[in-house]
Parts: C-alpha cells; sequence; structure tokens
C-alpha cells in the first residue's frame, strides 16, 4: 500500500499499519505475528471496525474477528423488556415479560400497577439479575 493510500486512514491506525510493515520486513519468514501486534490490530478494530482494520493491516478478516471475540468475551445482549396491551391501553392489569442475555426469562402479571411503579420494578429485577 502508498503511503497516499495509507494516510487516507485515521492517524492511529497509519501508526499501527507502519508497525506491522515493519514487523514485516523485519520478520523471518512464516513467524507468527507478535502478541503486541495483535493487541493494537484488535484495538484498531474497536476503534475502526474490523473489516477496515482488517484490509488496512492485511489481516486474515476471520482470524481477527476470533482474537476480538475471544478478547471481549460474548456479545452482551441488552435486556429486553416487552408491555403486552393491558398497561399500553392504560389499563390497570398488563403482563411484564423480562429475558437475561443468558436467556432467563420471567414473566407477570400485573394488576393496578402504574407505569413509575412498573418501572421501578424492571430497574430492581435488572439489578438482582446481574
Amino acid at each position: 500500500m502508498t503511503t497516499a493510500a495509507i494516510s487516507a486512514y485515521p492517524s492511529p491506525l497509519a501508526r499501527v499499519f507502519r508497525r506491522f510493515e515493519r514487523w514485516r520486513r523485519t520478520r523471518q519468514r512464516r513467524s507468527p505475528i507478535p502478541e503486541a501486534l495483535w493487541a493494537l490490530a484488535l484495538d484498531a478494530a474497536r476503534a475502526h471496525g474490523l473489516h477496515q482494520t482488517a484490509r488496512t493491516l492485511r489481516l486474515n478478516h476471520t482470524a481477527l474477528t476470533q482474537r476480538l471475540r475471544a478478547a471481549d468475551g460474548p456479545p452482551v445482549r441488552a435486556p429486553f423488556v416487552e408491555l403486552l396491551p393491558g398497561l399500553a391501553a392504560g389499563g390497570p392489569a398488563c403482563t411484564l415479560e423480562l429475558e437475561t442475555a443468558r436467556g432467563a426469562k420471567l414473566r407477570l402479571q400485573l394488576q393496578g400497577i402504574t407505569p413509575p411503579d412498573l418501572a421501578a420494578l424492571s430497574r430492581t429485577l435488572w439489578q438482582a439479575a446481574r
């Protein structure tokens, strides 16, 4: 890649690119990428995205993805709360369904609960599930 082409990338990514190129010029053939360079590549992927980082640094996209997942752990799903029609229509009854990132589910049938009480109950349940 030419200097003009790499200058189009954000400067932190360009610095990582130059480190990889320096390593490629001085390495022994078929030697594995050092962990310190992988760490720089992972930081770049978090900041600039997997595709751009893999393409710019000339890394195997799958290998970079696997290392990123191993380093960051499984993706965290946002809590999911579903209010079924009773409360949405302003009625005094509702069904609250909660599901954690691990797949645990809780279904509550509630009578006479107000939206602020429901919000406080949901917050308490999520904090206890962590």
